[in-house]
């Protein structure tokens, strides 16, 4: 962990994963990456994360 700018983490099963976070303009953009499962399509994985990020942008915004 970089505070302020990176999380990365192994899941259970040995997939990785990394979440960056950079400013610009008053803003926070966040990437994350991931290494994908076999068992589900990437797409469908990609919209589960998403879906993360989605529900983590509403709770931050009703903080402020």
């Amino acid at each position: 962990v970089r505070q302020n700018e990176l999380i990365s983490y192994t899941l259970d099963d040995n997939r990785k994963v990394t979440i960056a976070f950079s400013s610009k303009d008053g803003e926070t953009k966040i990437m994350e990456t991931f290494e994908a499962e076999n068992e589900n399509s990437t797409e469908m994985q990609r919209a589960g994360w998403q879906a993360i990020i989605d529900r983590f942008k509403t709770y931050a915004e009703s903080k402020n």
